[in-house]
């Protein structure tokens, strides 16, 4: 399935790194961990680091009820989400050249709030398995008073975009030809270290494979 260009979702600078099918955005969506969501507030831009988690083509947002940005993003208006990964920096012979290798996904929309009990424990289970895939069946579930301080926002990935950068820097002909400086690419990887256990953890408590397993 490709997705379906809107002109807030049509990718105007840079269309070459445009991509259409949708399993693109999906696997975007699928490796970050940290989303940007930006919302209108008094008539100001504000945009939120924050959690997500994605089922099938919908996104889940969550935080504070007392977050006023989450509050408004609920209330109908315009919302967009976007997470970008950094795979390198590109060095070029110019500098002007120079460039990042990355993979982006933009999704424009309407948040609807997660109301429904059962709809909302489904939601916090796919963001709870998202960032710590095992956590959801071994840790302690939200009680009631922590589902009612929790707001989860639904967001459609009907309007989206994907840009993504691969492959050495683009320096101009007569620079490949006539400079002596270094080019090429610099990768970015992110790597999970050693498990740092709680000074309060209990002593003899293993870690549990699903954190081990990660790294």
């Amino acid at each position: 399935m490709t997705l379906s260009t809107t002109p807030r979702s049509t990718v105007k600078r840079g269309k070459k790194r445009a991509v259409t099918e949708r399993s693109a955005l999906h696997e975007v969506l699928d490796a970050g961990l940290v989303c940007h969501l930006a919302v209108v507030v008094d008539g100001a831009p504000v945009v939120l680091p924050t959690g997500y988690g994605r089922d099938g083509d919908t996104l889940y947002l969550h935080g504070s009820t007392g977050a006023r940005t989450l509050r408004e993003a609920g209330a109908g208006v315009p919302v967009s989400v976007a997470v970008t990964l950094l795979d390198g920096i590109v060095y070029a012979r110019s500098v002007f050249d120079h460039s990042m290798n990355y993979r982006c996904a933009v999704v424009h929309g309407t948040a609807v709030p997660v109301l429904d009990p059962e709809a909302k424990a489904h939601a916090l289970r796919v963001l709870t398995e998202h960032l710590s895939p095992g956590s959801w069946d071994y840790a302690r579930r939200p009680s009631p008073k922590e589902l009612a301080a929790t707001a989860v926002l639904a967001l459609d990935l009907a309007e989206a975009s994907v840009k993504i950068r691969t492959g050495p820097p683009s320096d101009e002909e007569e620079d490949v030809a006539t400079s002596r400086a270094w080019a090429g690419v610099l990768p970015v990887r992110t790597a999970y270290g050693p498990p740092e256990p709680c000074p309060l953890l209990a002593g003899g408590t293993a870690v549990p494979e699903h954190v081990s397993g990660r790294r």
